[in-house]
């Protein structure tokens, strides 16, 4: 059984864990033997579980296959997860560019040394002064690119150690800010304390720095409350899965049907077929000269410079990942390889 904690390495309580332990429970009765699976699933993360848990499990479900995640999500927030599975565990770096939406309860009148609820309540103060207008316009002020500063309670490193080492250990670290974009930011609802707050932002936004930085804004501090990340590129709550879900799927025999392959979730990448010696070549790694591209070359060059680029074989299988070693070559270098050799 794994042990569940937030994300300041506190236990969770009895409940939490119980509701934990009939799940796994529920998946050990399920027998742990799939044929070979590459793709991508979209899974609901449950309250108090990490990334990682998640992971686990779906390797555990699936016979100690390769997984892994796209796109971090704290203890104590839900919703969608992008579970990589198989060789699409090397795309990883490529869908943690994808945009993504949450829905955030931020609480006004309270600062917490997490920035969230997980916390300790650092101090009180009166949100009599803040009028919905006010509320709107420091709003304003944060949508678009601006800096933000990581929190002390994250796994970025300073030093080769994790900052939330140092924040257990009682430690602030200097931080250098960082670029980030908020797409989208509006207020959805306001009870009280409480606002709603509909997010849609680039890789590496913190939500609840986000929220302690709303807070201060307005002069009366305040962290996250609750977060639901509601997508992440093209995977939606609305088709996410939780790890039960996926069990009795799997049990099923559906897993199939839940996997998004490696070519649907790179389909934002252009992409060039390549003649046969060429495909075989690329998967050790050969560049693919321009004269080997069958078709797709000028969608390619046209791309913006540094673009991955899909290559697919004359089948239609994808390749590998590449990119234009120069603009005037059009030498394609493989990044990634994602057929076997003897496929």
């Amino acid at each position: 059984m794994l042990e569940m904690k937030d994300r300041s390495g506190r236990r969770l309580g009895v409940q939490d864990r119980n509701s934990a332990r009939i799940g796994s429970t529920q998946m050990m009765h399920v027998a742990p033997q799939c044929t070979t699976v590459d793709g991508v699933l979209n899974i609901n993360k449950e309250a108090g579980w990490t990334s990682h848990d998640v992971v686990g499990q779906v390797r555990h479900l699936l016979g100690g296959m390769k997984v892994g995640h796209a796109g971090t999500l704290d203890p104590m927030a839900t919703g969608v997860l992008p579970v990589l599975v198989g060789r699409a565990t090397r795309l990883a770096e490529y869908l943690l560019e994808w945009d993504k939406e949450y829905e955030a309860v931020l609480r006004l009148g309270e600062t917490t040394d997490t920035q969230d609820a997980t916390g300790t309540v650092l101090e009180h103060r009166s949100t009599d002064g803040v009028t919905p207008d006010g509320l709107n316009g420091v709003i304003a002020r944060f949508r678009g690119p601006l800096e933000q500063v990581p929190p002390m309670y994250s796994a970025v490193k300073v030093g080769g150690v994790p900052l939330y080492k140092a924040a257990r250990a009682g430690k602030t670290i200097a931080r250098e800010p960082r670029t980030i974009v908020l797409h989208s930011l509006e207020v959805v609802a306001l009870h009280e304390r409480d606002v709603t707050l509909r997010v849609v932002c680039s890789k590496g936004t913190y939500v609840r720095t986000l929220c302690a930085d709303i807070g201060e804004a307005l002069e009366v501090g305040g962290h996250l409350r609750s977060l639901v990340r509601t997508r992440v590129g093209p995977f939606s709550l609305g088709q996410a899965l939780t790890v039960n879900d996926l069990a009795t799927h799997h049990a099923c025999g559906r897993l199939q049907h839940d996997l998004h392959s490696m070519d649907q979730v790179l389909d934002w990448l252009p992409s060039v077929e390549v003649d046969d010696q060429a495909a075989a070549r690329a998967k050790h790694g050969v560049p693919v000269s321009p004269e080997r591209v069958v078709s797709g070359r000028e969608a390619a060059v046209g791309a913006k410079p540094g673009t991955a680029i899909r290559i697919h074989d004359s089948r239609g299988r994808l390749v590998a990942i590449g990119r234009f070693l120069d603009s005037r070559s059009q030498t394609i270098r493989i990044e990634k390889v994602l057929l076997s050799k003897d496929s």
